[in-house]
């Protein structure tokens, strides 16, 4: 029933989110302040860096095989300024953080219960990702994860870092 709930809620929240004025590419990324894992996940502390934000929810399919991807993303290219920072939208966060003790995120992980942050994104799918260049610039977007996505996915990152 938790489940069938966090779908309605997200298909709600993704209704919601359909502006006619949806994020692009070179716009400012709408800034965002979310709890995390014991302080306060907020854009802003991330000035400077490639930020890949990916929203997701425990109970998407392509989720799960998306964190192994962004665990290896996250280690690879952490030294030259990247950062994963996956939003969470469900509606528990409990249903998250069983989805994390059974794949655990080695990336930050922020928690969006009430789901404005997506609908700050224009966010309709999951998962979605936006990479946020170091001056806070939409610089790429994607939804969806397929495992035929990793090569192009880790080419756009491996371009956004040599700029």
């Amino acid at each position: 029933m938790k489940k069938i709930l966090s779908i309605l809620f997200f298909c709600l929240i993704s209704l919601l989110a359909m502006p006619s004025n949806a994020i692009t590419n070179g716009e400012l990324a709408p800034s965002f302040d979310l709890p995390g894992e014991g302080t306060a996940i907020k854009l802003s502390n991330y000035k400077g860096k490639l930020i890949y934000l990916d929203f997701w929810a425990s109970w998407c399919g392509p989720c799960k095989q998306s964190f192994p991807w962004l665990n290896e993303m996250q280690s690879k290219y952490s030294a030259k300024g990247f950062s994963v920072v996956a939003i969470n939208v469900d509606a528990n966060t409990e249903d998250a953080k069983t989805f994390l003790a059974n794949l655990p995120a080695k990336f930050v992980v922020a928690y969006d219960s009430k789901g404005l942050t997506p609908k700050a994104y224009a966010i309709k799918g999951m998962p979605s990702s936006v990479l946020i260049d170091g001056n806070g610039k939409v610089i790429y977007q994607h939804t969806g994860f397929r495992d035929t996505d990793k090569a192009q996915l880790e080419q756009v990152i491996q371009q956004a870092l040599t700029k």
